[in-house]
């Protein structure tokens, strides 16, 4: 199902000069919607001020009005302290929340992760599978802004919903497009698990389109939904693609998960001796080494959502666009 119009007049995105915000302005707009947005750098162009997602008070004048307000703006690393992954991703919903509440807002839709399920450990789960804390500071600020916002929901502040998307990628993408091609361009990159966990591969506009139907159904108040990872591809089919875009062959090097978690914890400390950022460590690893899938049969049920684009379809679009880029 693909809607033609929104119900919404004026939409307000946090995060919107991220991957996602952009995507989601660009339906908004193109569905009718006047779209505003919030990100660490302004973009007049965009309709986007520069602020602090803890601090309203300095762009608390631009959200006046909108009535949907979309919350993708978070900290999406692994390594990063917890103390910083709380003040953004938790501390930082609930001031948008208050935001929201005081500019009028009609609904909010915050963007989780399914990071949050990531020690699930049945298979095809769904959003009642209870979740698990594990001191990786994504995983667990991600868990606890869910909390916030399901909270505001239950007092009823304001009709919430909240998304937890799945491994995205596509043009723009930077955890699983962008990152990936230049750590196997210089050699760096592995898989765990010999390369057979699951990727659990959603394209941008499936999870945008998923998002829209979310916010603008009725059936979506009050709700989780998992979008994504409809099909199970192992990890060395999706990053296949990119090695072989590359000229590369078609297989990533591979290692059983504990030769893999620690060469990946070996860099990761040479990167931070060095002070540079890295995606490598034990959370990349333990993300590329689960074997379960998850099941979106809420979403097809309740919002009436299917996946368009197949990994293949998909990659052909994502390489036009490295190449466009001069990434390839």
């Amino acid at each position: 199902m693909r809607l033609e119009e929104t119900r919404y007049r004026q939409v307000f995105i946090t995060g919107a000069q991220g991957f996602m915000g952009r995507a989601l302005a660009a339906r908004y707009r193109a569905l009718g919607a006047e779209v505003r947005g919030l990100d660490v750098r302004a973009d007049a162009a965009a309709n986007v001020v520069a602020g602090d997602v803890t601090r309203p008070e300095e762009w608390q004048a631009h959200i006046v009005g909108c009535d949907l307000v979309i919350h993708t703006a978070a900290i999406v690393t692994n390594n990063v302290a917890r103390e910083e992954a709380w003040r953004v991703n938790v501390l930082g919903t609930r001031r948008v929340l208050d935001a929201a509440k005081e500019a009028g807002a009609k609904r909010f839709v915050h963007i989780s992760s399914l990071a949050a399920m990531r020690f699930v450990a049945e298979d095809k789960a769904d959003e009642t599978a209870p979740i698990l804390p594990t001191g990786n500071p994504y995983v667990d600020t991600k868990i606890a802004s869910e909390h916030v916002v399901l909270a505001a929901h239950a007092a009823c502040e304001i009709p919430c919903t909240v998304i937890r998307p799945a491994d995205i990628y596509g043009p723009g993408s930077r955890p699983w497009t962008i990152v990936p091609v230049q750590m196997i361009k210089k050699g760096l990159f592995l898989l765990p698990a010999h390369g057979q966990g699951i990727f659990r591969a959603i394209y941008i506009d499936d999870l945008v389109e998923g998002v829209v139907l979310a916010a603008e159904k009725d059936a979506g108040i009050g709700q989780i939904f998992v979008i994504g990872g409809e099909t199970a591809v192992t990890c060395n089919q999706f990053f296949g693609h990119y090695y072989r875009m590359l000229g590369k062959g078609d297989q990533p090097r591979t290692f059983s998960t504990p030769v893999a978690t620690a060469i990946a914890e070996t860099g990761r400390a040479v990167f931070r001796l060095l002070g540079k950022p890295t995606e490598l460590g034990r959370g990349a690893v333990e993300m590329l080494s689960k074997k379960t899938t998850v099941s979106n049969a809420k979403a097809h049920r309740l919002l009436g959502w299917e996946p368009k684009v197949d990994l293949d379809q998909g990659m052909r679009r994502t390489e036009a666009w490295l190449r466009e880029q001069g990434m390839l």
